[in-house]
């Protein structure tokens, strides 16, 4: 009895990593947004270096900005959904 039982083949793996949300989606705490990218970086209530996690319930959304050697890099960014309810709010 040997080999793998459930899970992905390493040849395969490089199918499940990248991005995982887009820009606008709603996203609740302890989402993966990214899997091993090192093209996008945690911005607003985002945590993680390598693989990056949601730490709250928001809105996901994307900013660019120049680091400090002057190379634009990607920030993935969640705004609270207690921000969007009293915009919401505030509009009516």
């Amino acid at each position: 009895m040997g080999g793998r039982v459930g899970g992905i083949t390493s040849k395969y793996y490089w199918e499940t990593r990248g991005i995982k949300v887009s820009g606008g989606q709603q996203v609740k705490a302890g989402t993966i947004l990214t899997r091993k990218g090192d093209q996008w970086k945690p911005g607003l209530n985002v945590l993680g270096r390598n693989s990056l996690t949601a730490a709250i319930e928001g809105e996901v959304y994307f900013t660019r900005k120049k680091n400090s050697y002057k190379r634009v890099i990607t920030l993935i960014n969640i705004k609270p959904l207690a921000l969007q309810s009293t915009a919401a709010k505030q509009a009516k």
